[in-house]
């Protein structure tokens, strides 16, 4: 309410006025009240969306409390990340730039050992950059930062590695997607939320139809891809971080993980390393090249 009262307090930078039917009264014919939709645009970027609803005979009016609406897009910010692991004397990375919009597919392609999966272990919080940082920006539509960018914490983001079903613990598929979550301390609709979320990711990867009984290890090489998706997914990470998602599966377990990638990029950003570069190449929103000694250039798919 606090807010509410704020956003109308605050005069719009530009607004319009759009007349809406005309409503009745008592359901009587004759119409007395009418209404009317006001859209403003404050300097930062925030709509105000009021109603007006007006008698016109009394000549009175009154009008539902605003709601501001944020505009725009955020973004991930890579500036300047230079990693140098401890103890060392050589750099793995060297100022990495490197910027990803909401929603958006980014392929991360170059030679083996060039430094992508250190990048991406940079990115999920497994270690710390040397220099530099990792952050999310909002903007607004005409591309105006919004504010302070925030830190990219660990608990925003998801990384599936490569070959993720070596890394399976469990004996079923439920205790596999459910390892690590809280068991006693954890309060009634925490839990609640986290059965809801693993039902929205196992519908997103499209898991429904095996038993949560089975075990992982029996599952097709690209239904094992499926449930590492839905684990990742179970926490609605902001950032989707995948390591050769189509590394050892067959042509058509491939064919469906593409398919999926497609489905899941409507709702969340992924940031991609792999060397599959044509049948990944309809995904791609942004490109980037890893070259040798860490440095990192944006350069559209060669394929």
């Amino acid at each position: 309410m606090l807010a509410a009262a704020a956003a109308a307090a605050v005069p719009p930078a530009a607004s319009c006025y759009s007349p809406l039917k005309p409503a009745r009264c008592g359901g009587r014919s004759r119409t007395r009240f009418f209404s009317m939709l006001v859209v403003g645009v404050f300097p930062d970027g925030i709509l105000s969306v009021t109603i007006l609803f007006c008698h016109r005979r009394w000549g009175i009016s009154w009008r539902c409390r605003a709601a501001r609406v944020e505009a725009g897009f955020s973004q991930l910010e890579v500036r300047k990340v230079t990693y140098r692991p401890p103890g060392t004397e050589h750099n793995l990375l060297n100022e990495i730039n490197l910027s990803l919009r909401e929603k958006s597919f980014g392929l991360i392609f170059g030679r083996s050992g060039s430094g992508k999966t250190t990048l991406l272990q940079l990115l999920a919080g497994l270690s710390e950059p040397t220099s530099g940082s990792i952050c999310i920006q909002k903007y607004d539509d005409s591309g105006n930062p919004i504010g302070s960018s925030e830190m990219l914490t660990s608990q925003r983001v998801g990384i599936v590695f490569q070959f993720p079903e070596r890394y399976f613990l469990a004996d079923t598929v439920l205790e596999e997607v459910t390892f690590g979550w809280p068991r006693q301390k954890a309060d009634t609709l925490f839990k609640e939320q986290l059965a809801v979320n693993l039902q929205n990711a196992f519908n997103s990867v499209g898991l429904t139809t095996i038993s949560l009984d089975e075990d992982p290890q029996s599952l097709s090489g690209g239904f094992k891809r499926r449930l590492a998706l839905a684990i990742q997914l179970v926490q609605t990470p902001n950032l989707l971080l995948l390591d050769e998602p189509l590394a050892g599966l067959d042509w058509k377990a491939r064919a469906d993980v593409v398919n999926l990638l497609k489905d899941l990029k409507k709702h969340h950003t992924i940031l991609v390393v792999s060397h599959d570069l044509r049948e990944l190449y309809p995904l791609v929103d942004c490109s980037w090249r890893m070259q040798m000694g860490g440095s990192l250039r944006e350069e559209t798919l060669p394929v």
